[in-house]
C-alpha cells in the first residue's frame, strides 16, 4: 500500500503531455532549510508536486545538519543577521520561542483557515503573544520498540510495564543471546549522547517517575529532587551491562543501527524508526512492535513530545508566495504522505482515522493516548532560555551517566545554573 500510494503521487506530478515553457530565470525561488532524513524525503516530493503546479516557482530544499542543537546555530546565524536565503525554516516543536522574533506572524496569511484541523495543544505551542509562528507539519512522542519474537522465545507475555522490568527482561535477553554466539547483542539501546535528545530521554524517566520536568510550567525549577536522581542513577547503570559503554555517544540513528541490525532486544526511539525498521530489506521487519515506555514510581510512563513545524521567515523576500509554500506542505495530502511513507505522526486530526494511513501504522490507533498526552518540554516557560535551559539539562546529565560526577553533586549543579539562568525559584515536583 505505501509502495502504490507513492508511485500513484508521483505519477499525478510527472504523467502528462504538457510542457512548462517557464524559464528558470522568470521563476520565483523559494528556499526551505531544512534537516535531512525521511522527513526532507517526502518534502522533496512535496515540492516536485508544489512546481509541477505552479510551474513559474521554483522550491528548493536545503538539507542543514540533523542534529537539534547545530541546526539551532545555524538558524540563529542566519535569521539574527536577517539573512533573506532561507524563506521556510524547518523548526522544531521546542524553538517557537526562541525563533518568534524572527518568524512571520502566519494569521497575516490565512492560517485561520487550518488551525482547526490540527491538534490544539500544537497550535498553542507555536502561539506567541497571540502570533502563530509556525504551523505544525508532524508531531511525535518517545516509544519504546521491542523484539516481540525475543519476548516469545525468552518466556515474556509482553513488552515490560516499568524500568526494573526492563532492566530485568533486557538482561535476560541479552545474556541468551550472548550464549548462544552473537557478543553483539544487547538488551536497550537509547539516546545518551550530550545533545538535546538526551534531554528528552532524561525528561520521560524523570516524568515516569515523579521526578517532574526540570522546570515546572508555573516557573519553579524542580529538577533537584531525589525522584529525579534516583532514575538517571538507575539509567547510569545500564551503561556498560544493558546497554553499550558507547550508549554515551549515540543519537537517534545510532539506536536505531544496533536495534534495526537485529542486535538490540528494546529500543527508546521516535515514530520515524518505524517504518524504516519495517522496510523490506530490514532483517527484523516481522519481529519487532512497539509500546509506551515504562513506568517508574509514578505507576505511568512518559513520552517527550516531539515535532517538526514550518516557520516564515520575516526577512523573506516573498512572504505571500513562501505562505502559500508553507501551507501546501503542512496540508492534509503531504501530512497524509509522511504518514504512509515514513511513519511520522500527523499533526490533523483527521488522518489518525484515515485507513491508508492507519494501514501502514496500526500503532498510531492503538497508542493514540501516549500522543495526546505527550510530556512537553518546559520551553514555553523558559521561552528563549530553552536551548541554554537543556544544555545545562543533558551536560549535567551527560555528567552522571559517564561517572564524572554523583547524581546528588549534578543535580546540585543544575539547579544553581538553572537558577542563574532562569532567575526562578525552586520548588518541589507535582505527581498526580
Amino acid at each position: 500500500m505505501k509502495l502504490m500510494y507513492l508511485i500513484i503521487l508521483i505519477a499525478a506530478i510527472f504523467c502528462s503531455c504538457e510542457l512548462v515553457t517557464t524559464s528558470e530565470e522568470d521563476k520565483q525561488n523559494i528556499t526551505i532549510a531544512a534537516g535531512g532524513g525521511e522527513g526532507s524525503k517526502i518534502m522533496e516530493i512535496a515540492a516536485q508536486k508544489y512546481m509541477y503546479e505552479n510551474p513559474e516557482v521554483s522550491v528548493e530544499i536545503i538539507d542543514i545538519t540533523d542534529l537539534g542543537n547545530d541546526r539551532m546555530e545555524f538558524y540563529l546565524q542566519h535569521l539574527e543577521s536577517e539573512d533573506p536565503e532561507y524563506d521556510i525554516y524547518m523548526i522544531d516543536v521546542i524553538w517557537p520561542g526562541e525563533l518568534q522574533h524572527h518568524l512571520v506572524d502566519l494569521y497575516m496569511f490565512g492560517a485561520d483557515k487550518y488551525v482547526d484541523c490540527h491538534f490544539s495543544a500544537i497550535i498553542e505551542n507555536n502561539t506567541k503573544n497571540g502570533k502563530l509562528v509556525a504551523m505544525p507539519w508532524h508531531t511525535s512522542a518517545g516509544l519504546l520498540y521491542y523484539r516481540s519474537d525475543m519476548l516469545d522465545k525468552y518466556g515474556y507475555d509482553g513488552p515490560p510495564e516499568t524500568w526494573d522490568e526492563l532492566e530485568e527482561m533486557a538482561a535476560v535477553i541479552m545474556d541468551g543471546e550472548r550464549d548462544e554466539g552473537n557478543e553483539d547483542f544487547w538488551g536497550y539501546v537509547w539516546q545518551g549522547n550530550a545533545y538535546e535528545g538526551l534531554t528528552c530521554n532524561a525528561l520521560e524517566w524523570t516524568a515516569s517517575n515523579c521526578g517532574g520536568s526540570f522546570v515546572s510550567p508555573d516557573g519553579e525549577i524542580t529538577i533537584n529532587n531525589q525522584q529525579a536522581i534516583d532514575i538517571v542513577e538507575q539509567a547510569a547503570g545500564w551503561v556498560g551491562t544493558i546497554s553499550p559503554s558507547g550508549v554515551v555517544g549515540h543519537a537517534e540513528e545510532d539506536a536505531r543501527a544496533t536495534f534495526q541490525g537485529g542486535n538490540a532486544a528494546f529500543m527508546r526511539n521516535w515514530p520515524y524508526a518505524y517504518s524504516l525498521a519495517r522496510s523490506a530489506d530490514s532483517p527484523i521487519r516481522d519481529d519487532f512492535d512497539v509500546a509506551p515506555l515504562p513506568a517508574g514510581d509514578s505507576g505511568s510512563g512518559a513520552a517527550t513530545l516531539g515535532g517538526w513545524q514550518l516557520g516564515l521567515s520575516e526577512y523573506s523576500a516573498n512572504k505571500e508566495l513562501a505562505a502559500d509554500v508553507l501551507f501546501f506542505m503542512a496540508g492534509y495530502e503531504m501530512q497524509k504522505m509522511l504518514g504512509v511513507e515514513s511513519s511520522l505522526m500527523p499533526t490533523i486530526k483527521d488522518l489518525y482515522a484515515d485507513d491508508d494511513v492507519l494501514e501502514a501504522n496500526s500503532f498510531f490507533k492503538n497508542l493514540y493516548d501516549v500522543f495526546t498526552n505527550a510530556v512537553a518540554r518546559p520551553s514555553t516557560v523558559t521561552s528563549d532560555q530553552y536551548n541554554e535551559t537543556s544544555e545545562r539539562v543533558f551536560a549535567g546529565i551527560h555528567d552522571v551517566l559517564t561517572g564524572s560526577q554523583t547524581g546528588a553533586s549534578a543535580f546540585r549543579d543544575m539547579e544553581a545554573d538553572l537558577e542563574d539562568l532562569l532567575g526562578f525559584p525552586t520548588g518541589s515536583p507535582k505527581c498526580d
